[in-house]
């Protein structure tokens, strides 16, 4: 009996994106987020005493040049190499983009798949084949699992893939292939990569996306980590995930509905925060959004910045949780709608938003040089994401904060 390690897209050193940027904000332990979770991987394989450490691509985060990242990946491993535990890896997109993956040497107890072909390393002493094959570059785009190695009969096989399978929402179609072409080809287990979310594909054979190590940013949500497989007999008897993020990225939705004044509103926040502390025992990036129909609608948003504030001290006073953003997505009592009289600016300003909300293309259309203005910027501006989002609902809920406030404004010079 053995065991083994699965892991996939550690991102190391990962820019950090949408934290929103004010004072005691923990920006550089966030960052440094992707680097304990590592930690936490060796430490794993350490107390396990496992065989070998899969990594299924991705290790590093693009064309960085900070060769820090790679001295640091040495460092992890070379705990390992005292301890005799092999890794195995192959290259995913991101690191068919890096410069370090290029040119960092590696040691001996690490196995670099090649990206010319699949090839296959055989370890005796565990009567296991391992099967892989790196990018030679970014945007693979073909059923390289074809191409992989027959299983050796004798051996328990394994296979590393990169890849999207079929399809995964918010993951690019890299090495696309079916669940049905890697059960035929006859391997007793694949540690997959790419996709961010845990995802037992199948359990005959087992075929596995571990998920990221540690979540990056609020798309990300919820516990990251990697799977510990036993096996006996060239059987799986067991795979068990571990939870090994170091900060865990979490919405939390306030309804105000009701609530008549300010103090009502930081109060329910502060219970709603409160109970996603509680349920999340970690240091939490949250995403606050204030919902529902109150008459306190109009004075968060006239007052917004004094209310982020006080949403920021709620945050410190509860410990442990960082705002990644806040947003409102109130509505008001009364309807302002009646404003918005024939041929008046309110109507065309109303006409306007609506036919833009569902439609991101069109929004594109109009401000055709926003992308490549931002490619101008510095580089924390690109850390921040795209300036417009292309996401539909990120978009809308823009729309409606950008109306608010233009309706707000007019109403108050059409009324003085």
């Amino acid at each position: 009996m053995f065991r083994f390690l699965h892991a996939a897209d550690i991102h190391l050193d990962s820019p950090l994106r949408s934290l929103e940027s004010y004072d005691d904000a923990p920006v550089e332990e966030i960052r440094g987020a992707t680097r304990r979770a590592f930690e936490n991987l060796i430490q794993l394989a350490l107390q396990e005493q496992v065989a070998f450490l899969i990594l299924a691509g991705d290790l590093y985060d693009g064309s960085w040049k900070d060769y820090n990242s790679g001295l640091f990946f040495l460092d992890q491993v070379g705990k390992l190499q005292k301890e005799n535990i092999k890794v195995f890896m192959v290259l995913g997109n991101h690191d068919a983009a890096s410069r370090i993956t290029k040119t960092l040497h590696l040691p001996d107890n690490v196995y670099l798949f090649s990206s010319r072909k699949p090839e296959t390393v055989i370890l005796d002493s565990f009567h296991t084949a391992i099967h892989g094959y790196s990018y030679p570059r970014r945007d693979v785009k073909d059923n390289i699992s074809l191409s992989y190695p027959n299983p050796d009969p004798h051996f328990f096989n394994i296979g590393i893939l990169h890849t999207a399978l079929s399809g995964r929402s918010g993951h690019e179609p890299y090495a696309p292939c079916t669940k049905e072409d890697l059960i035929a080809k006859g391997y007793d287990y694949w540690a997959l990569g790419h996709v961010h979310t845990r995802e037992i594909v199948s359990e005959d054979p087992w075929i596995i996306f571990p998920g990221n190590l540690q979540g990056r940013h609020i798309k990300e949500p919820g516990a990251k980590g990697a799977t510990l497989v036993t096996v006996s007999d060239r059987k799986v008897l067991s795979t068990e995930h571990y939870e090994l993020d170091r900060v865990r990225w979490y919405s939390c939705s306030v309804d105000i509905g009701g609530c008549e004044t300010i103090d009502d509103v930081l109060e329910r926040t502060y219970d709603q925060v409160k109970e996603a502390k509680e349920e999340n025992d970690y240091s939490l990036g949250l995403r606050l959004e204030i919902s529902g129909t109150s008459k306190m609608h109009q004075s968060l948003h006239a007052d917004l910045e004094h209310f982020q504030a006080e949403c920021r001290g709620i945050a410190a006073s509860i410990g442990g949780v960082w705002l990644e953003k806040i947003l409102l997505s109130t509505k008001s009592t009364t309807d302002q709608t009646h404003e918005l009289y024939y041929d008046s600016p309110l109507q065309g300003l109303h006409e306007s938003f609506t036919r833009y909300k569902n439609d991101p293309d069109k929004l594109q259309e109009l401000i055709p040089d926003l992308h490549s203005l931002q490619k101008k910027l510095p580089h924390e501006f690109h850390e921040k994401g795209e300036l417009l989002p292309r996401d539909p609902d990120e978009v809308n809920s823009m729309l409606e904060e950008i109306q608010e406030m233009l309706i707000k404004r007019m109403l108050e010079q059409h009324k003085s």
